[in-house]
């Protein structure tokens, strides 16, 4: 029994292991990814020691109640007490829970806080949510005003994929060994490593919610009403999350990523877009005063 028992427990071991230690949710994750921000860190940490709070209480409870049930049974002759109460008992598992919750929320309320607390950003995003894409505009980056929006949307090849009838296989679409079927973009949010971002999170339509798992948070897209989160991401890398409220047909087919530069690198990017978005605006401009007079 023991031996059958093993390698069971081995191979979960080892999938709740390579979990940790990827940043992206993979198939059949038991547990919290530990992100790649600060916050995201210590929420998993503060996630990890409520589980093992619980995990204990559950061994005491249930110990108790085993042991009851098998040496005090009426087959081996125990006799039921007489008396009908223990006001010491009582007192004392009431005022151990209450305890061990004032010891849970005092750290979890700060982290809450810390969380919640936008001041001295470096960079501000902002966040739309439509049926089914999201709109990324670049509000300020060190006080100036980089001038970049776009629209990023599921990816062409996924969103083929997904039409009934295609033929197409899901498990074929990879990037890098990684499945992305309907977890890929065609506009990722690009940010840069070691800077303080704010978003503000809106939505034009119904509600969305900004979800990246990595981060350590998720943020609802409200119309008519601004959310604010921040991050400050610490390891380089791209990082996928999903629209994490139901928002209508498509609400499956509405993913985020995330690509996470070295701050010069995302410097270098943003020079590059920064012309580019002014460009396509010129042209939109333009556009209707030179065309031709019907």
């Amino acid at each position: 029994m023991r031996r059958a028992l093993a390698a069971p427990a081995l191979i979960i071991l080892g999938m709740l292991a390579s979990s940790a230690a990827s940043a992206n949710p993979q198939p059949w994750q038991l547990n919290m990814a530990r992100g790649v921000s600060k916050t995201s860190q210590e929420v998993h940490d503060i996630h990890m020691i409520m589980l093992w709070i619980c995990v204990a209480i559950g061994v005491v409870v249930f110990g108790v109640m085993f042991v009851a049930m098998f040496r005090f049974r009426k087959s081996r002759g125990a006799v039921p007490a007489t008396w009908s109460h223990s006001t010491k008992l009582e007192a004392i598992w009431t005022i151990i829970p209450i305890l061990i919750l004032i010891a849970c929320a005092w750290p979890a309320t700060a982290l809450l806080l810390r969380m919640s607390d936008t001041s001295d950003s470096e960079m501000t995003v902002k966040i739309t949510g439509y049926q089914w894409k999201w709109r990324y505009e670049y509000i300020d980056y060190f006080g100036k005003q980089p001038g970049i929006n776009f629209i990023s949307s599921l990816e062409a090849t996924s969103n083929r994929t997904r039409q009934l009838g295609s033929g197409m296989n899901p498990a074929d679409i990879k990037v890098d060994g990684y499945p992305t079927y309907l977890l890929d973009v065609d506009n990722p949010l690009v940010l840069p490593v070691g800077v303080k971002v704010r978003f503000i999170v809106t939505a034009d339509d119904v509600i969305h919610s900004w979800w990246v798992p990595v981060l350590g948070w998720k943020q609802d897209a409200i119309p008519g009403i601004i959310n604010s989160a921040w991050t400050s991401i610490d390891e380089p890398g791209v990082y996928r999350g999903q629209c994490a409220e139901l928002c209508g047909r498509d609400h499956g087919f509405m993913p985020i990523v995330v690509k996470a530069l070295p701050k010069a690198e995302f410097e270098q990017w943003l020079a590059e877009r920064a012309p580019a978005q002014a460009a396509e605006a010129t042209a939109t401009t333009i556009a209707p005063t030179t065309a031709p007079q019907g």
